[in-house]
């Protein structure tokens, strides 16, 4: 049984000082490129969860419905359904957004099939998803992509795709990883050992250093073999 009303994102605004500030400062870019480019008319969105970048969706389009496997925590879904199920007309929407939800969904061809069925002739899907990440909302937590997995279920689905973009680097993916180490665990240690420990991390500035410093080799050594997440554009034709 899924857990009803979960605390999910409901807002964009995310600090360098967030220990998840490395995924989203690339994910956000490219995120809100797509939604600013590709965003027109009525737009579903599959997974929409607090809707959290709704401010972004709503200068473009005309209408945003939200469907969810369960209620937000912000109580916000307005179709509570599965994503392969969605009870919508073929052919009702302009724009299809899904983010950060395919790998919790365990029939994601079927999300994809979706989304294709309830876009209009012409229409555009947004799509984006993790390679790296730890296990989350478990036991809902189901797949990991590469961009030729997400190409390959996309086309076979109907679309053409237009772009993939990767969301940060290697560096990128070391300095979050580094985090997800480091954070919340490091707070558990007792005694001295624990002591020692956060004083270090205080002492060269704590998860916002962290942060700038491999955002910083990202940026000058770029390498998107080994990335955090994509996000993905696609057409139906």
């Amino acid at each position: 049984m899924r857990q009803q009303n979960l605390q999910r994102l409901n807002n964009s605004e995310v600090s360098n000082r967030h220990s998840n500030y490395l995924h989203y400062v690339s994910y956000h870019r490219e995120l809100f490129k797509a939604i600013k480019i590709f965003a027109t008319g009525r737009l579903l969105d599959i997974g929409c969860g607090n809707k959290p970048y709704q401010d972004i969706i709503n200068l473009n389009i005309s209408e945003y419905v939200g469907c969810d496997i369960i209620q937000s925590s912000d109580n916000l879904v307005d179709i509570i359904c599965k994503a392969n199920e969605i009870p919508v007309f073929n052919n009702t929407f302009d724009t299809v957004i899904s983010t950060q939800t395919i790998e919790h969904v365990e029939d994601h061809q079927g999300l994809v099939n979706e989304a294709f069925r309830v876009l209009k002739l012409g229409g555009h899907f947004i799509l984006s998803g993790p390679m790296y990440w730890p296990l989350h909302e478990e036991p809902y937590d189901f797949f990991r992509f590469t961009k030729h997995g997400l190409k390959y279920i996309v086309e076979k689905a109907g679309f053409e795709v237009i772009e993939i973009n990767a969301n940060g680097g290697k560096w990128s993916v070391a300095g979050q990883a580094f985090l997800h180490a480091l954070y919340p665990q490091v707070y558990g240690i007792k005694g001295l050992k624990g002591k020692f420990i956060r004083a270090c991390i205080k002492l060269i500035g704590g998860i916002k250093s962290i942060n700038r410093f491999f955002l910083y080799l990202d940026n000058k050594y770029c390498d998107e073999a080994n990335t955090m997440n994509y996000v993905l554009v696609a057409k139906k034709i």
